[in-house]
């Protein structure tokens, strides 16, 4: 399939060596990676929070989720997350739920969860249903050098 326009400008101006890997249309990160046969904990899945003063996005394996609790101590207290009409329009040029981890590219500040720095590989949403992008660490980190790190996810397993 193809590139969000907005990301692939934003890979075309760093430049970066990566492979796009299609797939049958997925509903989820994790969908995709099971598609693919590829780790969930290697497929990085992006989350938009609405805090009080600005959007974030989360960035974390897809075999995690969100811990909001984790935030409650930030300015304004804990963001929420996004619905589907805000992630619609800050990523305008993707299917909503095929987001891409990649926020500065759209102006959206982000954190990563250290969770995901554990793997050699990383494959993201291309910002539709049918395709990763498939970036080494080390692209990933330099694709990502602005964004904030911290702990702020846990295993799906973990809820239960």
């Amino acid at each position: 399939m193809t590139i969000a326009p907005k990301l692939r400008q934003y890979l075309d101006i760093f430049d970066v060596d990566y492979t796009l890997v299609e797939h049958p249309p997925s509903v989820s990160a994790m969908q995709s990676a099971t598609l693919c046969r590829i780790p969930p904990q290697q497929v990085a899945k992006a989350v938009l929070l609405d805090t009080p003063d600005e959007y974030l996005l989360a960035v974390l394996p897809s075999d995690r989720r969100v811990d909001l609790e984790e935030f409650r101590h930030e300015p304004g207290g804990k963001p929420r997350l996004a619905d589907e009409q805000e992630l619609a329009e800050v990523f305008y040029d993707c299917a909503v739920g095929a987001v891409p981890p990649l926020g500065v590219g759209y102006g959206i500040p982000m954190i990563i969860d250290d969770s995901l720095w554990d793997q050699p590989d990383v494959y993201f949403e291309a910002g539709d249903h049918r395709s990763l992008i498939h970036v080494d660490r080390g692209e990933f980190a330099r694709l990502t050098r602005s964004a904030l790190h911290g702990r702020f996810s846990e295993r799906w397993a973990d809820m239960e």
